[in-house]
C-alpha cells in the first residue's frame, strides 16, 4: 500500500510540476505577445511620424507662399483646418512668446544681460503631431 501511495504522490508531484511549467509557458507567451504588439505599435507610430515629417518642407513652402501673396490667404484657414484634422498643429512661436527649449530651437540670441528670453522672430514654424513635438520651431530670441 505504501508503494501505491508513493506512486500517487509521485504522479501528483509530476502533475503539479507540469502544471507549473504550463502556467509559466502561458505567462511567457502572453508577455511575448504583448511585447510584439507594443513593437508593432511603435513601428506604426514611427512610420506615421516619419511620413508626416517628410511633408513639413511642403508646409513651409505653402506658408511662405501664403505670406507673400495676399490672394492665397483664404487657403490658410483651409490648411489649418486640414492639419488639425490630421492631428498636426503649429507650435506657438509668436513674437513676444516665452522661449521654451523643448518647443523652440534658438539659432540666434540678441542681448546678453536679460533674465527672460522671448521670441523675437520665427524663422521656421514648429509642429506637434498627435500631441508630441514633431519639429521644434526655429526662432531668434531676445533677452529682456
Amino acid at each position: 500500500m505504501k508503494k501505491a501511495q508513493n506512486k500517487d504522490e509521485a504522479f501528483e508531484n509530476k502533475i503539479a510540476e507540469l502544471t507549473n511549467d504550463l502556467q509559466r509557458t502561458r505567462a511567457d507567451f502572453e508577455n511575448f505577445r504583448k511585447q510584439v504588439e507594443l513593437q508593432k505599435e511603435n513601428e506604426r507610430k514611427a512610420t506615421k511620424f516619419s511620413t508626416v515629417y517628410k511633408v513639413l518642407p511642403l508646409l513651409d513652402d505653402l506658408d511662405r507662399a501664403i505670406s507673400s501673396y495676399a490672394e492665397l490667404e483664404p487657403l490658410e484657414k483651409s490648411l489649418e483646418k486640414t492639419l488639425k484634422e490630421l492631428g498636426l498643429s503649429r507650435i506657438v512661436s509668436d513674437k513676444g512668446t516665452d522661449f521654451d527649449p523643448d518647443l523652440h530651437d534658438a539659432v540666434m540670441v540678441n542681448g546678453e544681460n536679460g533674465e527672460k528670453e522671448v521670441i523675437a522672430e520665427t524663422l521656421r514654424p514648429g509642429y506637434y503631431y498627435e500631441g508630441e513635438v514633431l519639429r521644434p520651431a526655429m526662432v531668434k530670441v531676445d533677452r529682456v
